[in-house]
């Protein structure tokens, strides 16, 4: 099975970011968000990877061209470009395809323009922006049990506002970002379809995956939610990114499991 990583949005919300790159490039710990997304897929042994690439794909693809070199020490000889690579990184075996799908596209249609890439019968498909303590193996026995052709994570949203409790006038907690218990569960990604998903998109750049084809496909009874209570969050706005870059410094990164 493959991992489809939907890469192309701007990322407007956190512009002092994405200037200059796509915002699943933007880090967490010094490391891309998306790389984040795809060491928590392959620590289920999914390394198969199609990236939908649109605003600042290039680079995407400049940051993985170049990463043997990036992270491992080699020696280059000049004057006849031989190298030699020296100690091996832990994302051997990664295999990625780098998919342009238009730099105005929505998420429907980028999932559309990479049907040629899917060869089995299910494919995994998330946002490029988020994390998440998903067991990703048991999101995929459950879409198995059910038969329907489509399983969407839900997943608690986190507040946005500080959670305080008190005993009289002393805060004996403070919870930055609590998930909101109160309300209903919201679309975290970390989907499964089966491949006759493709029939109810379009290649059209007006696409968009969380209108029609989602609601198309609720309309036919074949939609099943996977329900996740543990950690997500994702990189929206300039909070989120010192929330996560905090998470990982201070050594709670739940999504970390490898």
């Amino acid at each position: 099975m493959k991992a489809v990583i939907l890469c192309g949005g701007l990322g407007t919300r956190l512009k002092e970011e994405t200037e200059y790159k796509p915002k699943p490039m933007v880090e967490i710990g010094g490391r891309p968000i998306l790389w984040h997304i795809m060491k928590n897929y392959s620590s289920f042994g999914c390394n198969k990877f199609v990236v939908c690439l649109g605003y600042r794909g290039d680079v995407i693809k400049d940051y993985f061209y170049k990463y043997e070199i990036r992270n491992n020490d080699f020696t280059l000889k000049l004057g006849s470009g031989e190298m030699k690579i020296h100690n091996q990184h832990q994302e051997t075996g990664w295999e990625i395809t780098f998919a342009e799908t238009g730099a105005n596209a929505m998420t429907g249609s980028r999932v559309k323009k990479i049907e040629q890439y899917i060869d089995d019968d299910l494919f995994f498909l998330t946002y490029g922006d988020g994390v998440s303590s998903v067991n990703i193996e048991d999101l995929l026995t459950f879409h198995r049990s059910h038969g329907k052709i489509g399983t969407v994570t839900g997943v608690l949203p986190p507040s946005r506002f500080g959670e305080l409790v008190t005993n009289g006038q002393l805060v004996e907690s403070f919870n930055e970002k609590p998930q909101v218990h109160a309300g209903g569960m919201i679309n975290g990604g970390f989907f499964v379809f089966d491949k006759r998903f493709f029939k109810y998109l379009s290649a059209d750049d007006s696409c968009i995956l969380e209108r029609q084809p989602l609601e198309d496909l609720v309309r036919d009874k074949e939609l099943c939610i996977y329900k996740h209570e543990g950690f997500w969050q994702c990189m929206d706005t300039y909070r989120d990114f010192e929330y996560l870059n905090g998470l990982w410094r201070d050594g709670k990164a739940e999504w970390k499991n490898w």
